[in-house]
């Protein structure tokens, strides 16, 4: 582990993002108290807010009707993703024109590093991006940049000064500048996280940068305590590659869709969908969970397992069977939640056959895989409702394309 000798990491972060993309894109929404919802329902929440909305009190995970209780005049607008997606590429393109970007952490978020001649024009630089995407997207669209030595502390420092600020973290400003943040100010600092350290007397910044790092591993449980204290006092720690472990897909269900048909019809396409993405990346999958829910703490998971496919009517068949057990155990009573996810993934050319398979039903799979790739062609080229193995209709109009941290959708999942 070492300790930079110059600003390293540039981040990236948007303002209100899928928001400003609304206003961005529709000026009779600039100025006005605008929320992006997931679909155009009544009992969901805002999963966006514009900047005009967030004085009010307006923030993510707020109910419709308290929003609207708020500010009578916010409007709602169900989300695009695939605009916002098309957006970002746009956003990407102009950025690379400054400088290179090291990675993208999210839809509205990417990290840059810096060479030491960059460093030295850390003002500049960042003066220079923010004009080159007013000048290509207007004023509307802004950003906050955060520079520091390591991309922990570049993003603590882009969340520093929002919105369209501009923040630097030097050794000399440490811990300085940190003290005046409180914990869950920090990323990676959840309302869980919070409670643990607090467990350990641990109830400010201060007080988390003078533990040691092997302390910090155990209030974690994981090196990744070690990890975030490091980086905390400026260290440069690399975060080991992330391995693929699933793919999966949730939906929260408004009213009208939550008798147990609707639910199964809702699943088969978040199943359809995460099985086009497995394909895309050449893994196949051996187990299938589905999860079914009223609330966060009500919960109920069946699981299938298959001989390791990447075929659509593997996935359909599990899925069908597992279902028709909740319906059986009467756990499908006003399901407002449904998760399907695809795992214990191998790679596509590592098939396994069974021992008692025959010709017969290795031609079959052989088959449905073949129909599966049809399928996905089709759907390239002609939309994604061009072709499909039942119904194409669920609530709200992106099925299984959810922009979520750390995934963006690609242009094939809508």
């Amino acid at each position: 582990m070492r300790k930079p000798t110059h600003l390293e990491k540039l981040y990236l972060d948007f303002d209100s993002f899928f928001a400003s993309a609304e206003q961005q894109l529709n000026p009779a929404l600039r100025g006005r108290p605008v929320a992006v919802v997931p679909l155009d329902s009544p009992h969901t929440s805002v999963i966006a807010a514009s900047r005009e909305a967030k004085p009010l009190g307006i923030k993510t995970g707020t109910s419709v009707r308290e929003a609207r209780e708020k500010c009578p005049d916010i409007v709602f607008i169900e989300a695009r993703p695939d605009i916002y997606v098309k957006l970002h590429n746009r956003i990407l393109e102009t950025i690379e024109r400054c400088v290179p970007i090291a990675a993208v952490r999210s839809i509205d978020e990417v990290t840059c590093s810096l060479l030491a001649s960059e460093a030295h024009e850390a003002g500049a630089l960042a003066e220079r991006i923010k004009r080159s995407l007013r000048d290509e997207f207007g004023p509307v669209l802004t950003c906050s940049i955060g520079i520091s030595v390591n991309e922990l502390l570049a993003k603590i420092a882009a969340e520093m000064d929002k919105p369209d600020g501009f923040v630097m973290l030097d050794h000399a400003d440490l811990p300085g500048r940190l003290l005046q943040l409180e914990l869950r100010d920090l990323p990676g600092i959840s309302k869980g996280m919070e409670a643990r350290l607090g467990e350990a007397g641990i109830t400010t910044v201060g007080g988390l940068w003078d533990i040691a790092p092997k302390h910090a591993r155990a209030i974690w449980n994981s090196v990744e305590g070690e990890r975030f204290v490091s980086a905390l006092h400026g260290y440069a720690v690399e975060k080991p590659e992330t391995v693929k472990r699933m793919f999966g897909h949730g939906r929260n269900l408004p009213p009208d869709w939550r008798a147990p048909e609707r639910v199964l019809q809702c699943a088969r396409l978040l199943t359809l969908s995460a099985a086009r993405r497995l394909r895309r990346s050449h893994y196949r999958a051996g187990a299938l969970s589905y999860t079914v829910g009223v609330r966060r703490d009500s919960r109920a998971t069946l699981e299938g397992q298959f001989r390791p496919a990447r075929d659509d009517h593997t996935f359909l068949n599990c899925l069908n069977g597992l279902h028709e057990k909740l319906v059986k155990s009467g756990e499908m009573r006003n399901i407002s939640t449904v998760t399907v996810v695809l795992h214990e993934l191998s790679s596509e050319d590592e098939a396994t056959h069974d021992l008692f398979d025959t010709g017969e039903t290795m031609k079959q799979r052989g088959q449905w895989e073949r129909v599966s790739d049809m399928l996905d062609k089709v759907r390239s080229r002609h939309g994604s409702k061009a072709l499909n193995l039942g119904p194409v209709n669920g609530p709200g109009n992106y099925i299984g394309s959810k922009i979520a941290f750390g995934r963006i959708p690609e242009r094939e999942d809508f």
